[in-house]
């Protein structure tokens, strides 16, 4: 399962999840790790488009809060092996809100019913970068993802993230 913040205006207009620029290359990502879309279960955990969207996520405290009872269903429902948590809010939803992503991406946690949970930058984070920071982010998620391939391989070899 691979969860994110919440629609952009692309993701609101389809209602899908990751299906702008920040997809695009999620997609990609996954296809690094030998994936498609089709293998993982995608969601977020705002499932509409917040009130004022920005770069630092929901504006509105109640908005994950809100939500959450719908993503714990989804949650329910899938039963994820593996949660991937793109973004700080994302993970904040999972690990609460001192959690860090600079300092603690990378890292397996306990999420939900037992799934193991990783959290990594956003696609659209990575997408504003550029430069050398761009290379340094690309690196670090890129090894995030290898970790998520790892232990999808360890919970059995299948090739779904969920």
């Amino acid at each position: 399962m691979i969860v994110g913040e919440g629609p952009g205006a692309t993701e609101d207009a389809c209602g899908r999840p990751f299906v702008g620029r920040a997809g695009q290359l999620l997609e990609k990502m996954l296809e690094g790790i030998g994936l498609t879309r089709q293998d993982a279960y995608i969601c977020n955990t705002v499932k509409c488009r917040p009130t004022l969207p920005g770069p630092r996520g929901p504006k509105e405290p109640d908005e994950m809060s809100n939500c959450r009872p719908f993503l714990d269903e989804q949650i329910a429902i899938v039963r994820p092996a593996v949660i991937l948590a793109l973004g700080a809010p994302a993970a904040k939803s999972f690990l609460g809100r001192d959690f860090q992503i600079t300092k603690m991406r990378g890292r397996w946690f306990e999420g939900p019913l037992g799934a193991a949970l990783m959290a990594s930058f956003h696609p659209a984070y990575v997408l504003r970068q550029t430069g050398g920071e761009l290379e340094a982010v690309k690196r670090l998620v890129w090894n995030d993802l290898k970790a998520v391939r790892q232990r999808l391989a360890e919970l059995g070899g299948g090739v779904s993230l969920a």
